[in-house]
């Protein structure tokens, strides 16, 4: 039996790579029911200013067809919180990266203080949707 039923992780999912993929297989071996925010090209260029290479509607498309993923939803914006709200997970799953940023920090304390767990899996080194677009541009 897995330890969570339903698990919540959220991504660009750019120039899919292993370390997307690695991040959902991990999610799945711990919760029954994997749902994962696939941010809008909306909400990318409002925090990160530039336009994902592949557009949202293909992105959605691309992390739907991944067998450990039960089910997609736009994520529309990056509070964490609200998501819970509206879909109720139990845990959430977020690449190490982001542990001690000032997003985590505070949605933890929310998220533990609702009961659910937020879980770190360690960050796939040496590969990134930037890192990708950097050799393709070498080449």
């Amino acid at each position: 039996m897995k330890p969570y039923k339903i698990g919540y992780t959220t991504g660009v999912f750019d120039l899919f790579h292993v370390g997307h993929l690695n991040i959902l297989k991990k999610a799945k071996e711990q919760c029954d029911y994997l749902i994962v925010g696939v941010s809008t090209d909306e909400l990318v260029m409002s925090y990160k200013k530039k336009q994902p290479v592949i557009p949202h509607n293909e992105r959605l498309e691309i992390v739907e067809g991944i067998k450990y993923v039960d089910k997609v939803v736009p994520q529309v914006n990056r509070d964490k919180y609200a998501a819970w709200e509206q879909i109720q997970f139990d845990v959430m799953f977020v690449g190490d990266d982001w542990k001690g940023s000032s997003l985590f920090s505070e949605v933890e304390t929310k998220l533990n203080q609702a009961g659910v767990e937020l879980v770190f899996f360690p960050y796939t080194k040496g590969v990134s949707s930037t890192i990708v677009k950097e050799k393709i541009e070498i080449v």
